[in-house]
């Protein structure tokens, strides 16, 4: 497949301090499984139809749930987006979308941790 996304060296380098540390047994390359992230999410595709380039498709999918839960994706957006500094423009999107009424019970879950450091409404 040519169409693989593959993180350069620079981007990398950008986003590893954020990455948690490894007990024990070494990580899958970090390169390998982020960049199979960005492919399954950017394409819609199903963990399983991840290219076997990128690894197994439960690897990928485990390390993006339990980075997901820990906030690791949070900080590295925060981080960059702070980096970009202040837009000169803002663009407004009307896009609708319904959600299953079971949507609402994954903020309760914790799948959706809040990305800014404001305290949260009583």
């Amino acid at each position: 497949m040519s169409d693989l996304i593959w993180l350069s060296d620079a981007q990398m380098q950008e986003i590893a301090p954020y990455f948690p540390l490894s007990h024990g047994i070494p990580r899958v390359d970090d390169r390998r499984i982020v960049s199979g992230i960005i492919f399954v999410i950017r394409n819609g595709l199903r963990w399983r139809d991840a290219p076997k380039d990128y690894g197994p498709h439960k690897t990928i999918y485990n390390r993006f749930i339990r980075w997901s839960r820990m906030g690791v994706f949070d900080k590295i957006f925060a981080a960059l987006a702070a980096k970009g500094g202040k837009p000169n423009q803002l663009m407004i999107d009307a896009t609708h979308l319904k959600a299953h009424r079971t949507a609402a019970s994954l903020l309760k879950k914790g799948l959706f941790p809040v990305v800014s450091g404001e305290p949260k409404a009583a």
